[in-house]
């Protein structure tokens, strides 16, 4: 486990050293929940246990390896259901395949958008617990603080080989690189699609990225050379203690559609050859391939699909990548002890809807968004001879679960630290048992700092705006609702006060463990090739912090 010396200095000043053997300390609401049912799940959980170790036995004493798939900006409904496919005009029957397989979460609540998603489920906390509130395009010295303790860092500690291809965008500064926050080896890009995809030529003569590309505009009056992003790192690879390493990147070259295309080969040839690599040894194995695509702004020169939009293509391509990856899985002869989870990170990019191929569906709102639209994804867990083939659950479920219920599965609680608020509830009880065994019935649903909504069973409220009292909310069923367009003063004239405690009690933990600050630094450090405009861009950056 990584020093804490980023933690803020109250929390480092004020607290003692807390032991391991101390409980999980979670979030006022789920202690509230607690207090209802702890015995219940105090017995349950002595049932977990034992099945778990049935399990362990049955594959030679070996948890369970973990492959994750995390897809950028679907919105529910997109992918696993031929219905939709045929709704939208795009074929997913590799995902959809997948969902047969196993369990399908009907109320996956994720962030708002792509980094602080990917922040909850590396530290099973709300991001902005860590001082992650959005998504950064280029150069900002910021990034996930070394003082977090991620899933691979625990998986390490019980024995799991850890791997990261594809996205990541946790921060430009050395200690935020995956090769540093717990993953052996990682191929990964500093940045994200905005650069890799939307900064280009082709971009721009698709009408999708505007006023970049100095072929754009005529630039008559133009005197600040430095006021566009330029000499951004692409992509690097590196592995654990090293340094990372820039590839397919010449000096003074220039980035195109065409470069990004070969990316995305690239990571999916990777995540072929890494999951070859750690199937072959002995240890357990937590593999994370988090694709670029569907996210792309260029029209194929012939589509794949009905649709042919420039993200639903690409989506429909990315699900035969997938099929491919799952094959592969198959031939290592470790599938049957192997926990397969799909999902999508946020909803749609809504600003592109037309276009792109993809739209709302079912809720409202994209990526941004705390609507049920930018927060709701299809998820789906296979988990062989032990998760239930084509089956449902309507529980709640949070991105940051994944965090707490996979280090249960792997042996690895013992190791999440217990000096912060894990917002992660450990749902194995649901993977286990099925519909009906989840223990979380609520969700908080943040814009970057701010709380947006609270969500409690079917009920949702939107926060009302300062000095309005919590009747005058907006309060919505989601069931009869699913849109969100049709409040009801029904609803939060009895609401209204329960929901306020709700975030009372969340204020109260807040108050007591402090936020931490996003971590700081020098921009690509750590990158022993950097090009000489990759070097320039920094040291501009740098003269005026």
């Amino acid at each position: 486990m990584k020093l804490h010396t980023l933690l803020p200095l109250l929390i480092l000043t004020a607290s003692p050293a807390v032991s391991q053997d101390a409980p999980i300390i979670h979030d006022g609401e789920f202690e509230y929940l607690r207090a209802q049912f702890g015995e219940t799940w105090d017995a349950q959980d002595a049932e977990i246990d034992a099945r778990l170790a049935e399990i362990r036995a049955a594959n030679g004493g070996q948890p369970p390896n973990l492959l994750y798939i995390l897809i950028d900006d679907v919105s529910f409904g997109q992918m696993g259901d031929r219905k939709m496919n045929y709704v939208m005009g795009i074929e997913t029957p590799n995902i959809n395949q997948l969902a047969t397989e196993g369990l399908s979460l009907m109320r996956m609540y994720t962030e708002p958008s792509c980094t602080p998603t990917r922040t909850a489920l590396l530290t099973g906390r709300h991001p902005v617990r860590a001082g992650v509130e959005e998504v950064k395009v280029a150069l900002v010295g910021e990034g996930l603080p070394a003082s977090e303790v991620t899933l691979p860092e625990i998986l390490k500690q019980a024995g799991y080989s850890t791997t990261h291809v594809g996205k990541w965008h946790q921060g430009d500064i050395e200690q935020s690189y995956p090769h540093n926050q717990g993953f052996d080896w990682a191929a990964f890009p500093l940045h994200q699609q905005v650069q890799l995809s939307l900064m280009t030529p082709e971009a721009m003569r698709s009408n999708a990225m505007l006023g970049y590309v100095p072929e754009g505009q005529n630039n008559q009056f133009l005197l600040d050379e430095r006021f566009k992003p330029y000499g951004l790192v692409t992509g690097v690879e590196a592995e654990a203690g090293g340094l990372a390493r820039e590839v397919d990147m010449a000096a003074g070259e220039v980035w195109t559609q065409a470069k990004y295309e070969e990316m995305n080969l690239r990571y999916q040839q990777q995540a072929l050859e890494q999951l070859q690599r750690v199937a072959a040894d002995d240890t357990p194995f937590f593999l994370q391939y988090w694709p670029l695509y569907p996210l792309n702004f260029v029209y194929a020169d012939q589509a794949i699909s009905r649709n042919g939009g420039f993200h639903a293509d690409k989506l429909q391509l990315l699900d035969g990548w997938i099929g491919d990856l799952l094959q592969a899985l198959d031939e290592t002869g470790k599938a049957d002890n192997t926990i397969v989870i799909l999902m999508a990170d946020n909803g749609l990019m809504y600003h592109y809807e037309g276009t792109s191929g993809l739209n709302q569906l079912i809720y409202r709102g994209g990526k941004t968004q705390h609507l049920e639209g930018g927060v709701r994804t299809d998820a789906f867990i296979r988990w062989p001879n032990v998760i239930e083939p084509n089956s449902a659950a309507g529980d709640i479920f949070h991105v940051s679960d994944i965090f707490t219920t996979m280090a249960r599965i792997a042996g690895a609680t013992d190791h999440i630290p217990r000096d912060r608020v894990i917002d992660g509830i450990d749902q194995t009880a649901l993977l286990l048992n099925g519909e009906g065994h989840g223990r979380r019935d609520y969700v908080y649903v943040y814009e970057g700092p701010v709380l947006r909504s609270v969500v409690k069973q079917e009920f949702k409220m939107h926060l009302p705006a300062p000095g309005q009292p919590g009747a005058a909310a907006p309060t919505y069923n989601i069931y009869r609702d699913p849109r969100e367009k049709h409040p009801l003063v029904g609803y939060s004239l009895w609401a209204g006060a329960s929901f306020q405690d709700m975030i009372k009690r969340h204020q109260k933990m807040i108050a007591k463990y402090p936020h931490s600050e996003i971590g700081k630094g020098r921009p690509y450090e750590g990158i022993e090739n950097l090009r000489p405009e990759s070097e320039l861009t920094r040291d501009v950056f740098m003269s005026w912090q």
